[in-house]
């Protein structure tokens, strides 16, 4: 192979529903038979990283539909975040309030303060 040649490396092919959810029976039924996690992937053609994925996705989720439901995931997390940003505000100046009270009691206590 010379400095300027490519090797053509092979194209990424996606699965539909029907095809995962074909070979997710077929690798159950391989997995009752003993046959390892990587000869089960071997023979389904897919790597066992792919497997593992199409096992952990709910039903009917492919591929596509689950990446492009992180951004989604990436909302949520804000708006989780922001509402928890508040949460800490409100019983920080709640924490201040009862510091002040306290304080006042204090004073009135002591009549010196």
């Amino acid at each position: 192979m010379n400095q300027g040649e490519q090797v053509a490396m092979p194209k990424k092919q996606r699965h539909s529903r029907v095809e995962i959810a074909t070979k997710l029976a077929q690798a159950n039924e391989l997995a009752t038979r003993g046959k390892l996690q990587s000869e089960i992937a071997r023979t389904l053609g897919v790597s066992v990283m792919t497997l593992h994925r199409w096992r952990k996705a709910p039903p009917g989720v492919s591929e596509p539909d689950r990446t492009r439901g992180r951004g989604g995931g990436i909302a949520e997390l804000q708006l989780e975040n922001s509402r928890l940003r508040r949460l800490v505000t409100d019983l920080l100046l709640e924490k201040v309030k009862l510091e002040e009270a306290a304080q006042r009691q204090n004073f009135r206590r002591d009549g010196t303060r």
